[in-house]
């Protein structure tokens, strides 16, 4: 199968990228403005090797010692960098590939990091953008909602933000309104990040099905869906088979939380991130790079990031240069969230902990990804070229035959 709506390009190797296109747009990045939640530590902790020991040791001492679990309902980490750092890490990268960049940063529920780096970046370069959480029936997605306009960003990230996070406001009719509003604005980009990705942890299969719905419910309003690159192969191709079939074009997001630049970047011959959006939304075509980086093993490149994320960076400002500087959680000593460091910690925690952190970061080490290519599941290796991609369209009437038949603009 050919794909109509998305030109995709996979690279073994840098190359200069100027031939094929003038801009690259790199979409989806994560900055120390980011609250990154810590309530899915019980479910992976109980899956990671040797960490699920330590895990389980403390879980049972906190439990005799509190008479009940630990709560991780409000706890939340930051990624390190600052804005300035992440937007020059992707300019560069960008630049270094021959092209004019773009950088639009997403943190979670805020522009703030959008709006440091405007004092010194255009906003035609550096939109205000951020990732929303939409809660939506049994669990929620995550919508990028790039460019906002300068005179408003504000106040609308205030009217979704009140959607997210007031229970009262939570109804369909009102999800509809909201998206209808930001589908006004004709230079903002609505992407569904990372579709396919159980993130609710309530099930692969609940999750589909929770797809659907929202797919059926508000898949007008969504512009482009999202190839992730902190996401498998695999269900990057099934997002792309998702989209072809739904007429719906492709954005990346590079989803990164570390050190290192997105693997993944869109490109466009668009001068200003407002022509690009035009392209998306009114055009429905994009163009999408996968980086070298990206064909290196999943857990390996995961296993890296944390490794980066608990690293301990002398550099920094007082208060963001160790890790548990930049962990959150509430102890339930009446003085709600704050920085782990805040219980007077020394050398990172408890023996357990710092075990785990010691482990994580053996394995994310570049020595062991040779062992991570050899575990990875065929179905996860990238392809070399698209010819051996293999694309097949999904069965989705009972998806498509709810959209709308006007076009999405």
């Amino acid at each position: 199968m050919t794909l109509e709506k998305t030109r995709l390009h996979i690279l073994r190797k840098t190359v200069d990228l100027a031939p094929k296109a003038k801009t690259g747009v790199s979409l989806h990045c994560h900055t120390e403005h980011s609250k990154e939640m810590l309530d899915f530590i019980p479910h992976y902790a109980e899956k990671l090797p040797i960490i699920a020991t330590f895990w389980r040791k403390e879980r049972e001492k906190y439990l005799a010692k509190e008479g009940k679990g630990i709560d991780f309902s409000t706890a939340y980490w930051s990624p390190p960098l600052t804005p300035h750092s992440v937007y020059d890490i992707e300019k560069r990268q960008i630049e270094n590939a021959g092209l004019s960049p773009i950088v639009s940063l997403t943190d979670h529920d805020s522009i703030d990091a959008t709006l440091a780096v405007n004092e010194h970046a255009p906003n035609t370069h550096a939109p205000i953008s951020m990732e929303w959480t939409v809660p939506f029936e049994y669990g929620f997605f995550h919508v990028g909602v790039h460019n906002l306009p300068e005179d408003r960003a504000e106040d609308l990230t205030a009217t979704l933000l009140d959607f997210t996070f007031n229970t009262e406001n939570q109804s369909n009719e009102r999800l509809t309104e909201m998206f209808a509003m930001l589908n006004e604005i004709p230079q903002v980009l609505v992407i569904l990040n990372h579709p396919l990705w159980d993130i609710e942890i309530v099930g692969q299969e609940r999750h589909e099905v929770l797809l659907k719905s929202f797919i059926r419910q508000h898949g007008r309003w969504i512009h482009a869906f999202e190839i992730n690159g902190f996401r498998s192969w695999s269900e990057n191709k099934a997002v792309i088979e998702l989209a072809e079939a739904l007429g719906i074009p492709i954005a990346t997001g590079g989803d990164r939380h570390g050190c290192k630049p997105n693997t993944v970047i869109n490109l466009t011959n668009a001068s200003t991130f407002e022509e690009f959006v035009s392209e998306i939304r009114n055009d429905k075509r994009s163009e999408v790079v996968l980086m070298p980086a990206y064909e290196q093993p999943l857990h390996s490149r995961q296993l890296e990031s944390f490794a980066e994320i608990l690293s301990h960076y002398p550099a920094f400002r007082e208060g963001r240069q160790r890790w548990f500087d930049r962990v959150f959680f509430d102890t339930g000593d009446g003085n709600g969230v704050r920085p782990l460091s805040s219980h007077g910690w020394k050398r990172g925690g408890p023996t357990w902990l710092r075990g785990a952190i010691w482990t994580l970061g053996v394995l994310g080490s570049p020595t062991m990804r040779p062992f991570f290519r050899l575990a990875r599941k065929r179905v996860d290796r990238v392809p070399r070229d698209l010819d051996k991609a293999k694309f097949v369209l999904p069965e989705i009437e009972d998806i498509s035959m709810s959209l709308t038949s006007d076009p999405i603009s």
